[in-house]
């Protein structure tokens, strides 16, 4: 494995796959977008789910509470920091750029996409897509990426490892949305679409950046010793 394979945060083996998941991801973003716009009200897939989840009693709504402040300002500028200076010890700087770099762009995304659509929930809050949502499921596909390409795992096998870790915080982070009331299902799946679409493509231009600027040191290293 070369130097510069080694460093990436989006692994060679999963580009030609996450390419068309993230495509895929961020027009289903626009269809629900379009779906829901400037609605108040839940569709018939919203009142099924909300109806078998809304509400929960203890122990389960505490639950809810406390997976629902890791979405917070201060539960998630935690989770960043602690994140981040993992990456730094571990000596993995890209990764660290992309958890901060990826992590702001979901959620400027999905509160940038909140005022467009105007969907509202409760008291006219803006509610689509979830940005606690998109935060957890972002996080965990900006350390999941570069777990795939540290552990060298193949095309399938990576793939499966980023989806699986996307799914599982998108889900748990989801299910106390839902849970709480605090958005509508499809809220819910727009705010792990939209991470889905922003996070591969963050982690390649940062790639690409990091790449181009090691190739300018390198030739500037070559000139000076001519």
């Amino acid at each position: 494995m070369s130097g510069r394979s080694a460093a990436a945060v989006l692994p060679v083996s999963l580009r030609a796959w996450l390419g068309p998941i993230a495509a895929l991801a961020a027009l289903l973003v626009v269809v629900l977008g379009v779906l829901y716009a400037d609605d108040s009200e839940p569709g018939r897939v919203d009142a099924r789910i909300g109806a078998a989840v809304y509400g929960v009693g203890p122990p389960w709504r505490h639950v809810a509470l406390a997976v629902d402040s890791l979405g917070e300002p201060v539960g998630a500028a935690t989770l960043v920091a602690v994140t981040v200076t993992g990456c730094l010890l571990l000596r993995r700087p890209r990764a660290a750029v992309l958890i901060v770099v990826g992590a702001g762009l979901t959620v400027g995304t999905a509160t940038v996409l909140k005022s467009l659509v105007g969907r509202t929930i409760h008291d006219g809050n803006l509610s689509y897509p979830s940005g606690h949502t998109a935060f957890a499921t972002a996080l965990a596909l900006v350390v999941a990426l570069p777990v795939t390409g540290r552990l060298g795992l193949g095309r399938t096998a990576g793939t499966s490892l980023v989806l699986a870790a996307a799914l599982v915080a998108g889900a748990a982070m989801g299910w106390a949305q839902v849970t709480l009331g605090a958005h509508y299902p499809t809220d819910v799946l727009g705010g792990w679409c939209t991470a889905l679409a922003v996070i591969p493509a963050t982690a390649w231009l940062i790639d690409r950046t990091a790449d181009r600027l090691v190739d300018r040191t390198a030739d500037a290293g070559r000139t000076e010793h001519r």
